[in-house]
């Protein structure tokens, strides 16, 4: 499946889970990254990011797809992050 993840964190934690979910999706720009993952490989990642977020004060977000056949992507001003995987 495909994923877009969008995260809001405390400052403190921004950067474990930036290297958590780089270990499984792009990065796209800041707080933001996407890509192909497997079921398993989403639990995991879910499982991982649980013991790194505060309930009480961080945001995580999946959007999952189960096909990209019909998004598009339309990028406005400054492009940042890779190209690996475009909708």
């Amino acid at each position: 499946m495909f994923v877009i993840l969008v995260y809001d964190v405390n400052q403190k934690r921004v950067a474990k889970v930036l290297k958590k979910c780089r270990q499984y999706l792009n990065w796209v720009q800041n707080s933001v990254l996407e890509g192909e993952i497997s079921d398993a490989n989403l639990k995991k990642l879910k499982m991982e990011l649980e013991k790194i977020i505060r309930n009480d004060e961080d945001s995580v977000i999946f959007y999952c797809l189960r096909t990209t056949k019909y998004s598009s992507r339309e990028i406005m001003g400054l492009k940042k992050g890779g190209d690996e995987n475009i909708i």
